[in-house]
């Protein structure tokens, strides 16, 4: 059975950034053939998350959202790579 990948996404309404954030992480996911779940937590719900991310959103972390970011605004392909362990041929 194929592993799911987790993410947390830390969001906020009506954030077009957010959006596009989120549609290109599941573009990518897809394209790499890899399933995903993405939990996305709504900063304004809590202040400290406010604190926290307040301009910074959209911020994606991996699954444990204690871990290091993987990217804020856009979606870092890169560095998603990395963070998924794969490797880009040469």
């Amino acid at each position: 059975m194929a592993e799911t990948f987790r993410f947390t996404l830390y969001s906020r309404s009506y954030c077009h950034l957010c959006e596009d954030l989120l549609n290109a992480l599941r573009a990518f996911m897809a394209r790499e053939g890899l399933a995903c779940s993405v939990d996305v937590i709504d900063v304004d719900a809590d202040p400290a998350l406010v604190e926290r991310f307040d301009e910074l959103v959209p911020v994606l972390f991996g699954g444990d959202p204690a871990g290091p970011e993987i990217c804020h605004y856009f979606l870092d392909e890169a560095a998603l790579r990395r963070h998924l362990g794969l490797v880009q041929a040469a």
